[in-house]
């Protein structure tokens, strides 16, 4: 078992709200309401998606995009406890980590468009806007902190690697805390992406019921700050495989989607019985429902409560692993979880294909005093496999 590392702040902007309190609200009361917009961006049809309705804060820095600002305002909630920790480790000890797959992608696409049209690129325009690795370093100068700053892009996995990243990093003694998490923002290109691949919903996703046939997509970010001294919430392990099966399809047997959960049970030095709730990576595709419900039930069988928080959010992509660690989070937190767990929302029609698992109904409580561990699964193209354990006090 590794050392466990303190989690002592989290912010957070997904399509249920802007920081703990309104998120909070929403994800335990189960809406549908962030995935209420519709826009036509697919040159067919209009598709449902997850929008952060919220200004963004404004930059002095250059190259900024709508990604690296829908961070920056994340971070907004826990600017204070990051400048602390800088005060306390030194600049050169803190670790940027984050995820992303769009990184500025949204404004590359508006440029591009205007170099077609006019023959010209618009004025402030600069491809480092959109390069994966301009973001860790974006968010680094923005938060004055010049220790390790990189991005991890694997696709749906991204934001949830980070953790794992992270306390290498701490481990390794190259630095003492890091920033970690992840944002992605909705763009042309990843939404017909995924349409091309018949991959998205014609209306609001459905996971694991009979009726599946697609993801929502959506956008968001979270931030934590994560140190060496232990705090109320914890990273208690992480478990990560590498299934390579196929470059978009899962493993059917949900052989790589289990030994990511294995491993970080054992990491965790935690057993199946130990874990209370499981945030399901859900997409409401066919192939990844099928093959995670067989995982789970293999290893938690049939009474473990679990939900796919996309219903909710839609599929926020390279920011799916961080915010739903967050909604672990905030589930596990006293002010703020309180016993209760997110609901599963989905039309109630279960795939006979797929082994029963305990979805969890809007309203269900667990005991807070037994409620000390919990896991979030994020699973990529390619087989990039992760689950991650955040637990409440001495767990």
């Amino acid at each position: 078992m590794k050392r466990r590392l303190g989690l002592p702040a989290m912010g957070l902007a997904t399509p249920l709200g802007v920081g703990k309190p309104a998120v909070a609200a929403n994800l335990f009361a189960g809406t549908r309401a962030g995935l209420a917009h519709q826009v036509k961006i697919l040159p067919d049809r209009l598709i449902h998606v997850g929008w952060v309705e919220a200004a963004l804060p404004a930059t002095s820095r250059p190259h900024a995009s709508r990604n690296s600002r829908l961070m920056l305002l994340a971070l907004q909630e826990i600017r204070a406890e990051i400048d602390a920790a800088r005060d306390l480790y030194g600049a050169g000890r803190i670790a940027v980590i984050l995820g992303t797959s769009t990184s500025g992608i949204a404004e590359g696409e508006a440029a591009f468009a205007l170099q077609l049209r006019d023959g010209a690129w618009p004025q402030g325009f600069d491809y480092w806007q959109q390069e994966l690795g301009s973001f860790a370093a974006f968010i680094a100068a923005e938060l004055q902190l010049s220790g390790p700053a990189y991005t991890i892009a694997t696709a749906c996995s991204s934001s949830a690697k980070v953790f794992a990243s992270a306390r290498r990093l701490i481990a390794s003694g190259i630095c003492d805390a890091a920033i970690v998490g992840g944002a992605d923002t909705l763009c042309g290109t990843t939404s017909n992406g995924f349409a091309s691949l018949d991959a998205v919903s014609r209306g609001l996703c459905q996971p694991f019921s009979r009726n599946r046939d697609g993801i929502n997509i959506g956008e968001g970010a979270a931030a934590f700050l994560l140190t060496r001294e232990g705090t109320e919430i914890s990273l208690l392990g992480f478990g990560e495989s590498s299934d390579a099966h196929h470059l978009s399809a899962p493993d059917p047997s949900g052989a790589g989607a289990q030994a990511a959960m294995s491993l970080a049970l054992r990491d965790a030095g935690l057993a199946p019985g130990d874990i209370s709730y499981v945030n399901l990576h859900g997409t409401a595709t066919p192939l990844n429902d099928a093959m995670e419900g067989i995982a789970v039930h293999n290893l938690f069988g049939a009474c473990m409560p679990c939900s796919s928080t996309k219903a909710m959010t839609g599929h926020m992509l390279g920011a799916a692993g961080a915010c739903e660690a967050a909604f672990l989070w905030l589930t596990l937190h006293p002010d703020y979880g309180r016993g209760r767990l997110p609901p599963h929302l989905w039309d109630g029609v279960p795939d006979p294909a797929i082994p029963p698992l305990n979805f969890v109904a809007a309203g269900a409580e667990l005991d807070p005093s037994t409620s000390r561990a919990m896991l979030s699964n994020s699973f990529a193209f390619g087989g990039s496999n992760i689950a991650v354990i955040l637990g409440r006090g001495a767990c």
